[in-house]
């Protein structure tokens, strides 16, 4: 598990291939703009944000999908520590598409295509 200024997909390649499916778990902090991947679950990937500042509000478990970058389909948006009835999300996606989009966006500014 690491946390990234950036990373190439490439690299994001070489990550999901330790995963059962071809894909890098990844927790996206909305608030502090961070990104941290290559973890088994997201609550590791949560844990580690929590224990370095972060506040569970902002914090978004996604897949990422190397293979489908530069399409809809890289960013999933599938984590079991979405599931937050206070805040009004009660699935394991990202009900609110403010968030999405920001979530997107942090995504873009991390991953490179190089």
């Amino acid at each position: 598990m690491k946390e990234v200024d950036t990373i190439a997909v490439s690299e994001l390649k070489l990550l999901s291939e330790r995963m059962y499916e071809p894909l890098v778990k990844a927790v996206v902090d909305i608030g502090a703009r961070r990104l941290v991947v290559d973890a088994g679950l997201h609550a590791d990937e949560e844990l580690y944000l929590l224990e370095n500042g972060s506040v569970q509000a902002n914090l978004w478990g996604v897949n990422l999908w190397p293979e489908e970058y530069g399409t809809d389909d890289f960013v999933e948006f599938d984590s079991m520590i979405n599931i937050r009835p206070r805040q009004n999300n009660r699935s394991r996606g990202v009900d609110d598409e403010t968030i999405r989009k920001a979530i997107r966006e942090i995504v873009a500014e991390k991953v490179s295509g190089a």
